[in-house]
């Protein structure tokens, strides 16, 4: 199921770099949803947009994005503040996922992603803690397989909450994928071997998984 967001042109802009700035404006040929409903909702006093994934999505670790098509997107830096909160009818294994897709290829059948898992950061339980990031790689490479195969290489601790804005900053180069939040030097996940190599390119997307009310404001896209 897609939704096509409206046109709302001073609320959140793309601004892309390469050899000059481009701010893009968010109509219905630029911006659509991917298996999610959106709308643009007031928040702690930011306009943003605000995600949820679609109940008839039942497998995780799927394209459920704001998907922003304008943007061919290879190699840069990704910017975005993030706020997640619980649904209502939220499954207890819910944590709040939310996060930045990358790389998406034109049928959504290829990309990269790096999501927050808010609640697991305030855990009691050392383990939560540490998956309180995560990098997955769609459709292969989702999160149990990385886990299993390698623990705790794809997985970090931040410290994070819910109904709180978070700065995530996505560096990207090649196969290489380090993520920086809120503005701290030293990236708090570093991911050395992007499942699609080096030439993949192509679309960015606001993420969402199950259970997760995100809302998403100040992209930035800036391109090698």
């Amino acid at each position: 199921m897609k939704q096509i967001i409206l046109t709302f042109l001073s609320f959140l802009c793309i601004t892309v770099t390469n050899t000059y700035a481009q701010s893009i404006g968010f109509n219905e040929d630029s911006v659509e949803a991917v298996n999610v409903f959106s709308s643009i909702e007031n928040i702690l006093g930011k306009k943003a947009i605000k995600v949820i994934k679609n109940s008839a999505i039942k497998k995780y670790d799927e394209p459920t994005f704001v998907k922003v098509n304008d943007v061919d997107f290879q190699d840069g830096t990704i910017q975005v503040k993030v706020l997640s909160r619980l649904t209502d009818d939220a499954p207890d294994f819910a944590r709040g996922f939310i996060g930045i897709a990358f790389r998406i290829n034109q049928d959504n059948s290829e990309f990269e992603s790096i999501y927050l898992r808010p609640t697991n950061a305030r855990s009691d339980d050392q383990l939560r803690r540490n998956h309180s990031i995560q990098y997955f790689s769609y459709p292969d490479y989702k999160f149990d397989r990385l886990r299993d195969e390698d623990p705790g290489k794809y997985e970090s601790y931040a410290d994070m909450e819910l109904n709180k804005w978070i700065q995530m900053k996505v560096v990207v180069k090649g196969e290489k994928a380090e993520l920086y939040l809120n503005d701290k030097d030293q990236p708090s996940l570093v991911v050395d071997d992007l499942k699609h190599g080096n030439n993949a390119s192509g679309a960015i997307g606001l993420w969402v998984d199950v259970g997760t009310e995100g809302y998403f404001t100040d992209l930035e896209v800036k391109s090698n």
